[in-house]
């Protein structure tokens, strides 16, 4: 296997959950290849440099290996290998939601009464 379209190998590489979830992320933009924006039906290869954002993380990584099928966790990891940059960017972001706590998060939906007035406190 030589090239493989790139919303199957995200999530073959467990990045989304579904195949649509990812197909729908490179719609938008959230996926980019070497910097530019790439349609789903791109063929990913070896050696290949993608900044993804599901929503909640971003990383940037470097494909490694290929895949079409959805296997384990740990299959997973060795398709792709994280840039250094790119875990001191998230372990930032980690440290930074540790102690910068926004109320917002953990509110689901449309807020009720008392989540706003939890809310106006914290303002």
């Amino acid at each position: 296997m030589e090239q493989v379209r790139i919303d199957k190998w995200l999530w073959a590489a467990r990045f989304f959950k579904t195949r649509s979830l990812a197909t729908e992320a490179v719609d938008a933009g959230r996926v980019r290849l070497d910097g530019e924006r790439i349609k789903p039906a791109r063929n990913v290869k070896c050696g290949d440099l993608l900044q993804i954002d599901n929503g909640s993380t971003e990383w940037e990584v470097e494909v490694r290996a290929l895949a079409d099928k959805r296997g384990s966790a740990e299959i997973a990891q060795k398709l792709y290998a994280e840039t250094a940059s790119s875990i001191a960017k998230r372990q930032q972001e980690a440290e930074r939601r540790r102690y910068f706590h926004e109320p917002a998060q953990e509110i689901k939906g449309r807020p009720t009464k008392r989540d706003r007035r939890m809310l106006d406190r914290s303002k």
